[in-house]
């Protein structure tokens, strides 16, 4: 293999790096593509233009989420960034193909529809990784991406596949015919100019509708600091993390104050039953605390533990000695006064760590889940409230947890079903001082702009903030320390474009991707429809 086709590999990778949040290098990545789009155009051989491409993809992967190794297990990094690697090289592969049978425009089309399929299949299956989707890539510039509201993160991996292809037919019509600058300018370099700018002109003139101030309602953020690996999960120090969190959290309640918001798994870490929860020597407590604070309701992270009767059991729940049936989840509770517990559970479980893949398929696997919390084997996906009410103030939270943040379709449903606010709680401690946590925040950043939602975001070790819908940041606090935020966030109750109609861009690329596929399995007894490049 030619060493310029490696070099031209590795290029690809390091730029789509560069571009990556929370690098300053947003633009290259319009560039980031056009050397495997070379790559496409002059290695023939199937076997080394995949090791091309894999090569790209893995030195992209590695270079921007090596942290997710950064565990007790660092073999699951590894396979993480590795896999994932395989199956962005799967797309690039199918247009490879495509390449012999379309046209060269509609291979570039190919390629798009292929692309936006991929990233939709891992938005929706078990092994979902939606952490470098390419729309995501703009976190960092919300007055790039006002336009999200109408087609979500897959209109920025359109916006970026678009530019790159025109980049390259530029700079290959430029080696081609031999063009001078003038030349160039007149007759192609302004076709990729309006690919990227008409849609950061069209940001400018798109702003969310203002709130209004009659509605503003108060929050308390705590951001506690308690180590994950050596401190939170410590079987005797759930009273003591409890006491931390009522005294940071008094720093800044108030009689106005209307939601308390604690981070993921800040209750009952080793676990605790849903049916005795307000007999909890915690919920007790948080209702003493609420007590000081009437008009307050807290949401907080949980570990929560569900006993089933044998027919209403899910099929991969779990049998204790007794014989009986339960699942532990990863959850978010709303405690007030009264004795109603609201609970959310998390469905977007992270692969490998609370989720093995498949595991009804392959139940001898059940164990095989990285233990983050004390909990081996997967989580429970069972679900329960899909919003967390509060009628008096006619707010609907919806409280993604973690990674569930990073997933454009499955929070704007929620929003659709009546979220008029959004909640983050999460425990960003585990992958340490890494560029993780500081992704986590701006990929928060898109959930608001496509709804519309102010965003309080509760990070147990940080960076806990608030994000309005035009997806500004405030109050950021520092990584590793303990602060408590008091802000003022807004319930908004109309429904973006994206939100009402879904992901259309992606719908559509699966349809076309399905009859790009019906086309290559006929062009295999139809001879007509074979090379048909070669009549451009």
């Amino acid at each position: 293999m030619k060493l310029r086709f490696i070099i031209a590999a590795l290029l690809s990778g390091c730029l789509l790096w560069l571009a990556w949040p929370t690098l300053p290098c947003t633009p290259l990545i319009f560039i980031a593509l056009t050397p495997l789009l070379y790559i496409a155009e002059k290695v023939h051989h199937r076997g080394k233009f995949f090791v091309c491409i894999y090569l790209a993809f893995l030195t992209w992967n590695v270079a921007t989420t090596w942290w997710v190794g950064n565990t007790t297990l660092p073999a699951s990094g590894v396979f993480a960034n590795c896999f994932n690697a395989f199956l962005m090289s799967i797309p690039w592969l199918m247009y490879k193909n495509s390449r012999k049978r379309l046209t060269e425009n509609a291979a570039y089309f190919a390629l798009i529809a292929y692309w936006l399929t991929f990233e939709f299949i891992h938005q929706t299956w078990e092994l979902s990784w939606p952490w470098l989707i390419l729309g995501n890539a703009f976190a960092m510039r919300p007055g790039w991406i006002q336009w999200y509201e109408f087609t979500g993160t897959s209109g920025g991996t359109l916006w970026v596949l678009l530019a790159n292809i025109f980049v390259y037919i530029a700079w290959k019509r430029l080696r081609l015919y031999d063009l001078s600058i003038t030349q160039l300018i007149r007759q192609e370099a302004w076709k990729p100019a309006v690919v990227i700018l008409f849609p950061l002109i069209f940001s400018q003139i798109i702003h969310p509708s203002p709130d209004d101030p009659a509605k503003k309602r108060e929050v308390v953020i705590v951001q506690p600091n308690i180590d994950p690996y050596d401190e939170k999960f410590a079987g005797g120090n759930v009273m003591q993390q409890l006491e931390k969190f009522i005294r940071l959290t008094e720093q800044q309640a108030d009689s106005n104050t209307r939601y308390i918001i604690w981070p993921e798994t800040a209750l009952f870490p080793s676990g605790a039953w849903e049916q005795q929860l307000n007999y909890q020597p915690e919920v007790l407590a948080i209702r003493q605390l609420l007590k000081k604070y009437p008009k307050a309701k807290l949401i907080s992270g949980a570990v929560t533990l569900k006993r089933y009767r044998d027919d209403e059991a899910p099929a991969m729940a779990r049998r204790m000695e007794d014989g009986a049936r339960w699942e532990p989840f990863n959850a978010a509770v709303q405690i007030d006064t009264s004795s109603w517990v609201q609970i959310y559970h998390k469905y977007e479980l992270v692969p490998g760590a609370e989720l093995v893949p498949y595991v009804r398929y392959f139940s001898f696997l059940q164990n095989l889940a990285l233990d983050f919390g004390g909990i081996t084997g997967s989580y429970g996906r069972m679900p329960e409230a899909d919003l967390l009410s509060n009628p008096r103030d006619t707010v609907n939270v919806f409280p993604t947890i973690c990674y569930e943040s990073v997933f454009s379709n499955y929070v704007a449903a929620h929003v659709n079903l009546g979220a008029n606010f959004l909640v983050i709680i999460t425990n960003d401690g585990w992958w340490g001082n890494t560029e993780g946590h500081r992704q986590h925040l701006v990929y928060a950043r898109l959930r608001a702009i496509e709804t519309r939602r102010w965003v309080a975001r509760s990070a147990n070790t940080g960076i806990s903030a608030v994000i309005d819908p035009a997806g500004n940041i405030s109050q950021p606090q520092p990584y590793w320390q303990e602060a408590v935020i008091k802000a003022n966030v807004t319930p908004r109750y109309d429904l973006t474009f994206y939100v009402k109609y879904g992901d259309l861009l992606s719908k559509g690329a699966v349809i076309f991707c399905i009859l790009l596929l019906v086309h290559a399995i006929l062009s295999r007894f139809i001879p007509g429809l074979k090379h048909v490049e070669n009549y451009q």
